[in-house]
């Protein structure tokens, strides 16, 4: 089974780190975390190279700005890469242990430095067909990390390395070569990586005492085990799970369960913010126990730092969006039914995310040539933009 909406932890595993690494309680538990938490070199230096799709070369932002890739992975392992137990697969419905590691959740967010912007995320689909970095042609977007790993692998076990190195280092290459391929795909520049399993996500969840959700009808899926009255509602451990896995019944499959993903992320966030969470000795400790399980982030991610950047954030000021997409079932050459996905509008769009029109209007005034042009530019990325953006300043219904 799918389990799209793991990372949702990954916001928690950054925010919440970050926000305890300043208080005055957490202190102490947050340098136990940093301690502990499994940590890979995926950030790779720039280096300016020409471009054989002809995308451009990916937008640094400001150091200030942070962009942060949350990957959510389907995978019966902890953050070392060791094996659930059988009765811990059980109890999370997991399935039997197939040693597949799939991306099925991938989503940047992005926190300004300029306090009066909002931050955002932005999900992909996994299904996206674009371009894969590293000469592997179109593919499905949740390929980019195995084709990555799979190549490094057989080049080091061609060259005689151990089977520890072939996992250790095959595992960064298959991490490097997501990361590229969204860079390439957004024309963003990921300045770091956090990445959850299955386990982090439920046991995440019920550290924090479950996370508000909202359906607009009642659902009953006999595939992922969803089964949840209509309105509001708490979900924690394996409801939750059970709430960011269904498609089966979904009019849109993957998409809506990427908006299933983005509402509970968004009452995550309105639940780490405003239910006292981060002030709660208890919660505290259970939230790092349970990040030190399931959760990896790049070397080198200053917590602290981060943690100032985020002083005046609040869920209010959260959003999430999807990128443009294209037909739902576009046919391929080999990977069967795919999202269609166009790289020139995913790029204007996320330009328009990082330089929002009423910000634009100042230049507009300057240049009134630039006025029509704009306004033409606005409607043709809102048409083949998702629906309304969810605010995480409230609990959003979805279907």
């Amino acid at each position: 089974m799918k389990i799209l909406s793991i990372l949702t932890k990954g916001l928690v595993a950054t925010v919440s780190l970050a926000v305890l690494a300043v208080t005055a309680t957490g202190w102490w538990t947050y340098r136990t975390a940093t301690t502990n938490l499994a940590t890979d070199d995926v950030i790779v230096p720039d280096t300016p190279q020409p471009s054989t799709s002809g995308a451009p070369t990916p937008l640094r932002q400001p150091p200030q700005d942070t962009t942060i890739l949350l990957v959510g992975m389907d995978s019966r392992t902890d953050a070392q890469g060791n094996p659930l137990s059988p009765e811990l697969r059980a109890q999370l419905q997991a399935g039997n242990s197939t040693g597949e590691q799939n991306t099925d959740t991938m989503i940047v967010i992005h926190v300004p430095a300029d306090p009066t912007k909002k931050a955002w995320g932005l999900s992909l689909p996994r299904d996206s067909y674009v371009n894969i970095a590293g000469g592997f042609g179109m593919h499905k977007l949740n390929s980019a990390y195995v084709r990555g790993k799979n190549a490094k692998a057989n080049q080091l076990r061609n060259q005689g390395a151990d089977q520890a190195t072939v996992d250790r280092e095959s595992t960064t290459a298959g991490r490097r070569n997501l990361i590229a391929t969204i860079n390439n795909l957004t024309g963003l520049h990921i300045d770091h990586y956090a990445e959850i399993n299955l386990l982090g996500f439920s046991e995440i969840t019920n550290a924090v005492g479950g996370v508000p959700v909202c359906l607009n009808e009642p659902v009953r899926d006999s595939y992922s085990g969803a089964n949840f009255p209509a309105g509001q509602q708490t979900l924690q451990g394996v409801d939750a799970l059970k709430f960011v896995r269904q498609r089966h019944g979904l009019t849109n499959g993957d998409l809506d369960r990427v908006r299933r993903q983005q509402a509970f992320l968004a009452g995550l966030a309105n639940r780490m913010f405003s239910a006292g969470t981060l002030t709660d000795p208890a919660k505290i400790t259970d939230l790092v126990n349970a990040l030190t399980k399931a959760v990896v982030l790049d070397k080198g991610w200053d917590l602290v730092s981060f943690a100032q950047q985020l002083g005046d954030l609040s869920a209010g000021n959260i959003q999430f969006q999807t990128i443009p997409t294209g037909r739902i079932n576009l046919a391929t050459p080999s990977d069967g039914s795919a999202v269609e996905v166009n790289p020139g509008q995913v790029r204007d769009f996320v330009q328009d995310l990082l330089d929002p029109p009423v910000q634009q209007q100042q230049q507009q005034q300057d240049n009134p040539d630039s006025t029509k042009i704009q306004a033409q530019k606005q409607e043709r990325v809102q048409k083949i933009a998702s629906v309304e953006p969810i605010n995480a300043g409230a609990i959003p219904c979805v279907d």
